[in-house]
């Protein structure tokens, strides 16, 4: 028979966890790095929303990256920090994005029987047709 009177028992309350440490999560750049490879990133791209052909890009590079750049002829002066070494090969890598597409658009002109020329006309400006 149950007692009503009687006291409960008061419930034990299971004992608290601890919590499981996971290992923390390694960025690619970690990664890159420990595999003794070159790595960089574009981190964001900013775009000025008055004049849409005014922006700026935030890049992430290891030393290795930089070690590269160094070898490869980039860096022009003692000393040079690594952020102008990385800024002098991007300039680089966009300048050839440029060439490229102009070559381009002018093998297709050509290709369709058309000829751009181009006369200068002070100020710095120059006409094209």
């Amino acid at each position: 028979m149950f007692d009503w009177f009687k006291k409960k028992p008061e419930a034990v309350a299971p004992a608290p966890r601890e919590p499981k440490v996971k290992a923390p999560v390694k960025t690619e750049k970690e990664l890159a790095t420990e595999k003794n490879e070159p790595y960089v990133a574009m981190v964001r791209m900013d775009i000025d929303p008055d004049n849409l052909h005014q922006g700026a890009f935030e890049l992430d590079w290891n030393e290795i990256f930089v070690a590269r750049l160094v070898k490869a002829g980039y860096m022009m002066k003692p000393n040079d920090v690594d952020a102008d070494i990385v800024d002098r090969w991007f300039q680089n890598v966009c300048r050839h994005v440029v060439m490229e597409t102009w070559e381009q658009e002018q093998a297709m002109i050509k290709g369709v029987g058309q000829y751009v020329s181009t006369r200068d006309i002070g100020g710095g400006r120059t006409e094209v047709s």
